[in-house]
């Protein structure tokens, strides 16, 4: 990117005072050496929400890849010295979220600091008047995000996006970007909105509890502003320390965004990748005023694991805990290769695994592996919906970061059985329909698996009791005579996924309806509902469409090509107005979007891989949540490990299900 007379302003401005382009931060804290005695990944633990509302509450979340003992750590106000807290757990996952009331009370203007044992800075947030009430939050991504007032209720111990505004203000999406402790002490900022924000009254400061909010304006007075996709850049002059923080204020003082780093690592580069969004890693080339490199190994904040967007690094973070008696994960197998024009996945490059080690064993299902679709609700996207294919359905809820079993509904999920309350479904694909009910495939039935039995099963959720049977059920079985072999293995490749797409989206784009060569009318299909249904075949790759009717029949649409040999999972998602068919190792775990094209024919429109820190597994299940729920143009993306291999044994992967990234909005 060509320098911009922001960036060249800001480099004659080094030795002034820190510029900030786009967030507002208050009250940058200056330079300060590490202790002796700090824990190791101390730096990536950032307070991630704050209250100053009944219990004055304050929320701190681990970014990096290794737990982190929080044992003698202090906080400090506006108006008292640093004083021991009483954390709901004396060590911080990775991951994880640990919680506590402050012990002198929040203002309702105020400013909050976290120490080490040894005095050092680890993070900080300041707030104007009532800005932390509900709370004060990071949107855009838990420890990562920026500061943004939140309009709902608070999400302590959990994930802030639920809480977060939609569309987020223009200032949040201005981020600090990359420093530089090395010569000229140098930050950058970038604006990752579709707007230029106003930087005339921020302010920075660094770890150094005694200096005071520097303006950006002084440290390059051309900076008056930073432009939409832009970056600003100037020298701080507070200096930056080796190991050191930045704070970055708003003109009202109010915390914009934030980072620490340990001993050298901000030498020569300490930088976000990707640019305004991704956390912080140690690069070995500083780019001040142009994209951030994503060069070096890492380590900064935890250390990376791989690939992320567009080549550049991520991290899996969480996981862990000890396989319970019986849980026996399963390594992949039938890796293909990825196939050809596929891009790079668009959405952030760090990973979370979400849920707890051996979450799904049930009594059909000892070992725990065998979660396979994935759906969230579309009326209430705090829920996510999954099957396992030996019979089970769960209902899944966040708890301290995790998707874990609702309680509400089943602590260990609902059997479910074919009509007539018979048999043991091969149960591989989820979706919710236009009714709010659960359509679920099976491929076979357990108890006769060499058998194939191609069904859709309507369930209601509503439904009370631990076993649940059908509704509805439709059987499509007779349309798939080369599954039915005598081979458990041919059986196994039947319907694997399904995707409801409803009939607005095929009217609206001109689909043509394969049965009259028209366009597509709904009133010809009177006991249809409100959509059709996508059934994933695992043979071939193939879609075979179906309007379900409430007597029990079924119309046929026929057969769409997805472009790859296989396909485990189909989703509808409303916020890329595309339909999904999702490819596990396979096809080198990829998913292709499907749109209507010029002939009223729906056709593959684009490819996506995998963020590349993810292990190449039997991962089988996909979702999007709404775009009701995206935070700073990004949302939470889901998979599901049916062998809950992970990278292997002895691996923090090992033994989980579910991992968590976010996609764009």
């Amino acid at each position: 990117m060509p320098t911009s007379p922001l960036r060249a302003g800001a480099a004659t401005a080094c030795a002034a005072a820190l510029t900030v382009s786009g967030l507002v931060l208050t009250g940058l804290v200056a330079a300060q050496p590490a202790s002796a005695a700090d824990p190791a990944g101390y730096q990536n633990v950032r307070i991630n929400e704050v209250t100053s509302s009944n219990g004055d509450t304050v929320e701190l979340y681990n970014t990096g890849s290794t737990a982190v003992s929080l044992s003698g750590w202090k906080m400090s106000d506006d108006s008292f010295s640093p004083q021991s807290f009483s954390p709901s757990a004396s060590t911080i996952p990775a991951g994880g979220f640990v919680t506590f009331d402050s012990p002198k009370g929040l203002g309702d203007s105020d400013k909050l600091v976290i120490y080490t044992s040894g005095g050092t800075v680890v993070d900080r947030v300041e707030w104007a008047t009532d800005k932390a009430k509900p709370a004060m939050a990071r949107c855009g991504g838990d420890g990562v995000g920026a500061w943004v007032t939140t309009t709902a209720a608070t999400t302590f111990g959990a994930a802030n996006a639920p809480g977060c505004p939609s569309p987020a203000p223009a200032a949040s999406r201005v981020r600090i970007n990359e420093v530089t402790s090395a010569g000229a002490d140098t930050v950058e900022l970038y604006n990752g909105g579709t707007s230029a924000v106003s930087l005339a009254s921020w302010k920075y400061v660094d770890g150094d509890t005694g200096h005071t909010p520097a303006a950006v304006s002084a440290a390059s007075p051309s900076a008056t502003s930073i432009p939409a996709g832009g970056y600003v850049t100037f020298g701080s002059a507070l200096g930056l320390g080796d190991a050191d923080s930045l704070f970055l204020l708003d003109g009202t003082g109010t915390t914009v965004d934030s980072v620490t780093w340990a001993v050298d690592a901000a030498k020569p580069s300490y930088e976000r990748c990707a640019d305004g969004a991704g956390a912080f890693r140690t690069a070995t080339t500083a780019t001040p005023g142009a994209p951030n490199s994503c060069s070096g190994a890492g380590g900064g904040t935890g250390g990376g694991t791989g690939g992320g967007t567009g080549g550049q690094p991520g991290r899996l973070l969480g996981g862990g805990g000890a396989l319970t008696s019986g849980c026996a994960p399963e390594a992949p197998s039938g890796t293909g290769s990825t196939p050809a024009g596929t891009l790079a996945w668009p959405g952030g490059a760090d990973v979370t695994i979400a849920d707890k080690v051996c979450a799904f064993t049930t009594s059909t299902g000892p070992e725990g592996r065998d979660v396979s679709g994935l759906a969230f609700d579309p009326a209430n996207p705090s829920v996510l919906w999954a099957v396992k294919n030996k019979d089970w359905l769960f209902k899944l809820v966040k708890s301290n970061g995790l998707w874990t079993p609702d309680p509400s509904w089943s602590a260990t999920g609902k059997q479910i059985r074919f009509a007539g309350g018979s048999g043991e479904p091969d149960s591989e694909g989820l979706t919710v329909g236009g009714d709010g009910h659960l359509y679920v495939t099976s491929e076979r039935d357990n108890t006769k698996n060499t058998v194939p039995k191609d069904t859709v099963m309507e369930f209601d959720p509503a439904a009370t009791g631990s076993t649940l049977a059908p509704v509805h059920q439709w059987d499509m079985t007779s349309q798939f005579p080369q599954l039915n072999t005598g081979s458990k293995d041919d059986a196994n490749l039947g319907f694997e996924g399904v995707g409801y797409v409803p009939d607005s989206w095929l009217t609206a784009n001109g689909w043509t309806d394969p049965l009259t060569g028209a366009a597509y009318d709904p009133a010809d299909y009177p006991l249809h509902g409100s959509g059709l249904f996508f059934a994933g075949l695992e043979w071939d790759g193939t879609l075979h469409v179906y309007g379900l009717n409430s007597d029990g029949t079924f119309t046929t649409f026929g057969t769409i090509a997805t472009g790859k040999p296989s396909v485990m999972d189909v989703t509808f998602d409303a916020g890329t107005q595309r339909l999904l068919a999702t490819c596990d190792n396979t096809c080198g775990e990829t998913h292709t979007f499907l749109k209507v094209g010029g002939a009223g024919a729906i056709v593959p429109d684009v490819t996506y891989t995998n963020p590349a820190v993810m292990p190449t597994d039997n991962l089988e299940g996909f979702a999007l949540a709404p775009t009701s729920t995206c935070v700073a143009g990004s949302r939470e993306a889901v998979w599901s490990d049916d062998g809950i291999y992970g990278f292997g044994a002895s691996t923090s992967s090992s033994g989980h299900a579910l991992y968590s990234g976010t996609f764009p909005c």
